[in-house]
Protein backbone atom coordinates (compact mmCIF):
# COMPACT_ATOMS: atom_id res chain seq x y z
CA UNK A 1 0.00 0.00 0.00
CA UNK A 2 1.38 3.39 -0.98
CA UNK A 3 0.76 7.02 -0.13
CA UNK A 4 1.02 10.47 -1.67
CA UNK A 5 2.66 13.60 -0.35
CA UNK A 6 2.37 16.74 -2.48
CA UNK A 7 5.18 19.25 -1.92
CA UNK A 8 3.97 22.53 -3.39
CA UNK A 9 4.73 26.23 -3.35
CA UNK A 10 5.78 29.01 -5.69
CA UNK A 11 8.88 28.86 -7.89
CA UNK A 12 12.06 29.09 -5.83
CA UNK A 13 10.43 27.73 -2.66
CA UNK A 14 12.74 24.69 -2.55
CA UNK A 15 10.14 22.10 -3.62
CA UNK A 16 12.50 20.01 -5.74
CA UNK A 17 15.23 19.78 -3.10
CA UNK A 18 12.82 18.98 -0.28
CA UNK A 19 10.79 16.50 -2.37
CA UNK A 20 13.92 14.61 -3.44
CA UNK A 21 15.05 14.30 0.19
CA UNK A 22 11.61 13.11 1.30
CA UNK A 23 11.44 10.50 -1.47
CA UNK A 24 14.90 9.24 -0.54
CA UNK A 25 13.75 8.41 3.00
CA UNK A 26 11.66 5.40 1.98
CA UNK A 27 12.96 2.13 0.57
CA UNK A 28 10.11 1.89 -1.95
CA UNK A 29 9.30 5.33 -3.28
CA UNK A 30 8.53 7.37 -6.39
CA UNK A 31 9.35 11.01 -7.02
CA UNK A 32 7.07 12.64 -9.59
CA UNK A 33 8.35 15.96 -10.93
CA UNK A 34 5.28 17.89 -12.04
CA UNK A 35 7.18 20.28 -14.31
CA UNK A 36 8.15 17.37 -16.56
CA UNK A 37 4.53 16.94 -17.64
CA UNK A 38 4.62 20.34 -19.34
CA UNK A 39 7.51 18.98 -21.43
CA UNK A 40 5.12 16.50 -23.04
CA UNK A 41 3.42 19.37 -24.88
CA UNK A 42 5.05 19.21 -28.32
CA UNK A 43 3.52 22.24 -30.05
CA UNK A 44 1.28 25.10 -29.07
CA UNK A 45 2.29 25.16 -25.40
CA UNK A 46 1.58 28.35 -23.46
CA UNK A 47 3.81 29.32 -20.54
CA UNK A 48 1.76 27.99 -17.60
CA UNK A 49 1.84 31.24 -15.62
CA UNK A 50 -0.12 33.15 -18.28
CA UNK A 51 -3.90 33.49 -17.74
CA UNK A 52 -4.67 32.05 -21.19
CA UNK A 53 -2.94 28.78 -20.19
CA UNK A 54 -5.72 27.74 -17.78
CA UNK A 55 -7.25 25.02 -19.99
CA UNK A 56 -3.80 23.66 -20.86
CA UNK A 57 -2.81 23.67 -17.20
CA UNK A 58 -5.93 21.69 -16.29
CA UNK A 59 -5.07 19.01 -18.90
CA UNK A 60 -1.46 18.80 -17.74
CA UNK A 61 -2.49 18.79 -14.07
CA UNK A 62 -5.03 16.00 -14.68
CA UNK A 63 -2.42 13.90 -16.52
CA UNK A 64 0.18 14.48 -13.79
CA UNK A 65 -2.34 13.65 -11.07
CA UNK A 66 -3.50 10.45 -12.79
CA UNK A 67 0.07 9.20 -13.17
CA UNK A 68 0.92 10.24 -9.61
CA UNK A 69 -2.15 8.43 -8.24
CA UNK A 70 -1.11 5.25 -10.00
CA UNK A 71 2.35 5.38 -8.41
CA UNK A 72 0.83 6.24 -5.02
CA UNK A 73 -1.34 3.14 -5.12
CA UNK A 74 1.82 1.04 -4.75
CA UNK A 75 4.68 3.30 -3.66
CA UNK A 76 5.38 6.01 -1.14
CA UNK A 77 5.09 8.85 -3.65
CA UNK A 78 6.21 12.45 -3.43
CA UNK A 79 4.84 14.90 -6.00
CA UNK A 80 7.00 17.98 -6.61
CA UNK A 81 4.98 20.71 -8.30
CA UNK A 82 2.88 23.85 -8.19
CA UNK A 83 -0.45 22.65 -6.83
CA UNK A 84 -2.04 25.66 -5.22
CA UNK A 85 -5.04 25.21 -2.95
CA UNK A 86 -7.14 26.37 -5.92
CA UNK A 87 -5.99 23.25 -7.88
CA UNK A 88 -5.86 20.79 -4.97
CA UNK A 89 -9.47 19.49 -5.17
CA UNK A 90 -9.21 18.77 -8.92
CA UNK A 91 -5.71 17.30 -8.55
CA UNK A 92 -6.87 15.09 -5.69
CA UNK A 93 -9.87 13.78 -7.65
CA UNK A 94 -7.69 13.04 -10.69
CA UNK A 95 -5.34 10.91 -8.58
CA UNK A 96 -8.19 8.50 -7.82
CA UNK A 97 -7.10 8.46 -4.17
CA UNK A 98 -9.32 9.05 -1.15
CA UNK A 99 -6.68 10.93 0.82
CA UNK A 100 -3.24 12.45 0.45
CA UNK A 101 -0.83 14.65 2.35
CA UNK A 102 -0.26 18.27 1.31
CA UNK A 103 2.63 20.57 2.24
CA UNK A 104 3.15 24.12 0.96
CA UNK A 105 6.61 25.68 1.17
CA UNK A 106 6.46 29.46 1.38
CA UNK A 107 9.78 31.18 2.13
CA UNK A 108 9.86 34.98 2.04
CA UNK A 109 9.22 36.45 -1.42
CA UNK A 110 12.74 37.84 -1.82
CA UNK A 111 14.26 34.44 -1.04
CA UNK A 112 12.14 32.77 -3.74
CA UNK A 113 13.04 35.48 -6.26
CA UNK A 114 16.76 35.20 -5.43
CA UNK A 115 16.64 31.44 -5.99
CA UNK A 116 14.74 31.81 -9.28
CA UNK A 117 17.20 34.42 -10.58
CA UNK A 118 20.29 32.33 -9.70
CA UNK A 119 19.12 28.94 -10.97
CA UNK A 120 21.33 26.95 -13.29
CA UNK A 121 19.87 24.43 -15.72
CA UNK A 122 16.25 25.24 -14.93
CA UNK A 123 13.85 26.52 -17.59
CA UNK A 124 11.99 28.95 -15.31
CA UNK A 125 13.74 32.22 -14.45
CA UNK A 126 10.92 34.79 -14.89
CA UNK A 127 11.10 37.15 -11.90
CA UNK A 128 7.72 38.83 -12.50
CA UNK A 129 5.96 35.47 -12.81
CA UNK A 130 7.75 34.19 -9.69
CA UNK A 131 6.55 37.22 -7.73
CA UNK A 132 3.01 36.76 -9.05
CA UNK A 133 2.91 33.08 -8.09
CA UNK A 134 4.40 33.84 -4.66
CA UNK A 135 1.60 36.38 -4.12
CA UNK A 136 -1.01 33.83 -5.22
CA UNK A 137 0.23 31.34 -2.60
CA UNK A 138 0.65 34.04 0.04
CA UNK A 139 -2.92 35.28 -0.51
CA UNK A 140 -4.47 31.82 -0.87
CA UNK A 141 -6.46 30.13 1.84
CA UNK A 142 -3.76 27.63 2.83
CA UNK A 143 -4.56 26.07 6.18
CA UNK A 144 -1.73 26.77 8.64
CA UNK A 145 -1.19 23.04 9.23
CA UNK A 146 -0.12 22.64 5.57
CA UNK A 147 2.15 25.71 5.51
CA UNK A 148 5.93 25.67 5.96
CA UNK A 149 7.37 29.18 5.96
CA UNK A 150 10.91 27.99 5.50
CA UNK A 151 12.96 31.19 5.34
CA UNK A 152 15.95 30.41 7.56
CA UNK A 153 15.49 26.65 7.82
CA UNK A 154 17.81 24.09 6.28
CA UNK A 155 16.50 21.42 3.92
CA UNK A 156 16.98 18.85 6.69
CA UNK A 157 14.93 21.00 9.10
CA UNK A 158 12.10 21.36 6.58
CA UNK A 159 12.16 17.64 5.73
CA UNK A 160 12.04 16.82 9.45
CA UNK A 161 9.15 19.22 10.03
CA UNK A 162 7.19 17.79 7.12
CA UNK A 163 7.82 14.19 8.20
CA UNK A 164 6.72 15.02 11.74
CA UNK A 165 3.54 16.74 10.55
CA UNK A 166 2.85 13.87 8.18
CA UNK A 167 3.31 11.28 10.95
CA UNK A 168 0.93 13.24 13.18
CA UNK A 169 -1.70 13.36 10.42
CA UNK A 170 -1.58 17.18 10.23
CA UNK A 171 -0.94 17.18 6.47
CA UNK A 172 -3.88 14.91 5.63
CA UNK A 173 -6.23 16.12 2.93
CA UNK A 174 -9.40 14.16 2.24
CA UNK A 175 -10.29 14.05 -1.42
CA UNK A 176 -13.94 14.68 -2.18
CA UNK A 177 -15.89 13.90 -5.32
CA UNK A 178 -17.17 16.66 -7.61
CA UNK A 179 -20.55 16.71 -5.83
CA UNK A 180 -19.21 16.68 -2.25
Amino acid sequence: MGSLLIVSGPPGAGKSSVAAELAALDSRSALVEGDRFFGFLAKGAIDPWHPESHEQNMVVTDAAAAATGRFAAEYTTVYDGVVGPWFLPAFGRATGLHELDYAVLLPPEEECVRRVKTRRGHGFTDEAAARSMWAQFNNAAVEQRHLFESGDSTINDIVGSIRGAQSDGRLRYLVHGPDD
